[in-house]
């Protein structure tokens, strides 16, 4: 597993055959995704959930998405350090993966990643993002069930929601509940939840679940909570529309990496540059210099 994120992290000429080979083992994990703030206690909730499933017969895997090393371009944090009693555990991968300056908290390979723990057998896979700031919610697009983690003291709901979080989430976890505020965390969430609220009978309501992370305090009732979003998932379609979105996002991804590679081959070949100098000179728009490029990059 090590050696094949290792190809899918370097963009490694052998990916397409990788994930082919991979395709009919994949598709069978629970994805959930783990988000907030710097400081909330993304990584011990994460290695409380990893025991909590463990407990529960589950084999699981983690992706802890780093901010990256300004110097080496790795994983800055190393989050594997904070999870360590899990480390014997054959039943447990944990990689953590540098981010690389990709904005939405996620690496840019998380989505190839994600498949090779599922065709490996992990039955439940936790993604761990790097602190979410503004517009950085783009693992609720990765996983089937986002948790979104806040603690008191951390700033109150109102700033969650400048971050933009609250329309992400589909469990709310409120870390370190044995501080003081965290009882007036809970009721400025739940109000700013409600806020706007134009859901339908049947739709999905975020529960707010208290924690104590560091000492395993109200996990379970974190597990219970995404197997009844699970359950609500599977039984009104949404599990298969969202992965229907993903699939489409990630083909649209891959794609659009392909046609920049293409582009900077064309401005190797001044073709691009071509096309600016032609613009600079007022004797071409860019809507028909950007028609010719793309004819360029189909016909190529």
């Amino acid at each position: 597993m090590a050696r094949l994120i290792s190809l899918v992290e370097d963009a490694s000429p052998q990916l397409p055959e990788v994930m082919a080979a991979l395709m009919p083992h994949s598709g069978n994990a629970v994805v959930v995704g783990l988000t907030g703030a710097p400081g909330v206690g993304k990584s011990t909730s994460t290695s409380a959930l990893v025991s909590a499933y463990r407990a529960r017969g589950r084999r699981v895997g983690v992706l802890a998405v780093d901010p990256s090393s300004p110097f080496s371009g790795g994983a800055l944090l190393g989050d594997r350090v904070r999870m360590q009693d899990h480390a014997l555990d054959p039943h447990v991968y944990i990689r953590s993966m540098a981010s690389r300056g990709h904005l939405g908290g996620l690496s840019w390979s998380t989505p190839q990643a994600l498949r090779v723990l599922d065709a490996a057998g992990c039955e439940v896979v936790l993604v761990e993002t790097v602190g979410v700031g503004q517009s950085e919610v783009e693992v609720a697009g990765m996983a089937d069930t986002t948790v979104v983690l806040l603690a008191p003291g951390m700033g109150d709901a109102i700033q969650a929601a400048k971050a933009g979080i609250l329309e992400v989430g589909d469990v709310y976890v409120v870390n370190k509940a044995d501080r003081d505020g965290a009882d007036a965390t809970v009721r400025e969430l739940r109000h700013m939840l409600t806020l706007g609220e134009r859901r339908q009978p049947g739709d999905w309501r975020p529960p707010i679940v208290k924690t104590v992370a560091s000492r395993g305090e109200g996990t379970d009732e974190v597990v219970e909570a995404l197997d009844k979003h699970r359950g609500w998932l599977e039984e009104t379609g949404n599990l298969a529309k969202g992965r229907l979105r993903r699939a489409a996002d990630e083909v649209e991804a891959i794609a659009v990496t392909a046609l920049r590679e293409r582009m900077g081959d064309l401005r190797g070949g001044h073709a691009l540059d071509d096309l600016a100098r032609r613009v600079v000179d007022r004797a071409l728009d860019p809507y028909a210099a950007a028609d010719a490029l793309v004819a360029g990059l189909t016909e190529g």
